[in-house]
This record gives C-alpha cells, structure tokens and sequence, in this order.
C-alpha cells in the first residue's frame, strides 16, 4: 500500500494510493457503537463516529449529506419517526430476511465500504456497500458495527482527504456553476 502524510511531522492522517482490503478474522474485530455525528469545521462535510465500547477507539466514518440528515432525523426522539428504510423494512420482514452485522472490509480512494451480513437466503450471505450509503440504513435495523484496529487506524484519512477536497471547491467558485436548470 501507497501512504504518504499530508502533514509531515505533526499529522495523524495519510493519503492512501490505492485500495486496501482488510483481512480479518473474529479475534481482530473489534465492536463499535454510534457516538454522533460531527461536523468539519467549514461545516462541509458530515461524520459519523463510532467508538469502542469502552471509548477509546473512534472510527470516523464521512457521510454524504443525505444520509447525515436521513441518520440524525431518525435519532431525533422528539418528532415522530421518520425513516425512507420503512418499505425496506417491510420487504425484509416478509422475505424473512435480516443483518447480522456489518463489517467494515475496504477503504478504496476515497470511500470507506462495508459487508452487510445477511441471514435468512441460503444463496446470499452478504453484500457489499460503500459505507457512506449504507450508515443510515444500519442504524435504523441496529446492525451490530465491526472493524479491525488496522482499518480503524487506516481510516483516519478519509477525513482529511475529504476536508481537503472540500477547501479545493470552496477556494474554486467554478466547480459551484450551476449544472442542471433544476439544481442550484
């Protein structure tokens, strides 16, 4: 694997060259628990964090807006629950279909993805997915989170990486031109 610091000297995150596919097995896994979710500090780009159960690892995971807003409106207690998971719900419960767990297996670029382990088809055990679609979709069915300490540590760049991407569209106005007649 490619890693060069972004940052040398002082600089806890690195630029991954290609993709890194993790193997693991049960003892490397670690369990974590959704924390929140962060924002960067131009306000860009959502995170969700997890953590060890004791606390003192964090996996950062960068959302895409949508599923940002789609994870804290179905956290939010005080308003009624709203989820766009709930035909997904239904179809699931009548093919007798559920998730055992979701395992982050791959960082690619930029992207972060995870194997959703299904039980109830004999024929698919799992699929997988970028994880920054999928964040959503596991909190709502609370599929139990697992990651291995080596992608934990190699994750940290995402972070970085997508916080430097974002400054090199705000510093450029004409990568915000309007695209679409309908888009702003």
């Amino acid at each position: 694997m490619n890693m060069t610091s972004t940052n040398p000297g002082n600089s806890e995150f690195f630029f991954l060259g290609e993709s890194s596919e993790f193997n693991m097995n049960d003892n490397d896994l670690i369990k974590l628990i959704p924390y929140g979710v962060q924002m960067t500090p131009d306000g860009q780009l959502p995170i969700l964090l997890l953590k060890d159960e004791k606390g003192e690892i964090t996996l950062p995971v960068p959302l895409n807006p949508l599923e940002a807003g789609i994870t804290l409106t179905q956290s939010n207690k005080s308003i009624a629950p709203l989820t766009p998971h709930k035909v997904t719900e239904m179809l699931m419960a009548g093919l007798n279909l559920s998730f055992e767990s979701c395992l982050f297996v791959e960082i690619k670029g930029a992207h972060q993805y995870v194997q959703l382990n299904i039980k109830g088809n004999p024929d698919l055990k799992f699929i997988k997915v970028r994880a920054d679609e999928a964040m959503s979709f596991c909190l709502h069915f609370n599929i139990p989170f697992y990651a291995s300490k080596d992608f934990i540590a190699r994750s940290r760049v995402l972070s970085q990486e997508n916080g430097i991407k974002m400054q090199q569209v705000l510093q450029n106005p004409d990568l915000m031109t309007r695209q679409h007649k309908y888009v702003m």
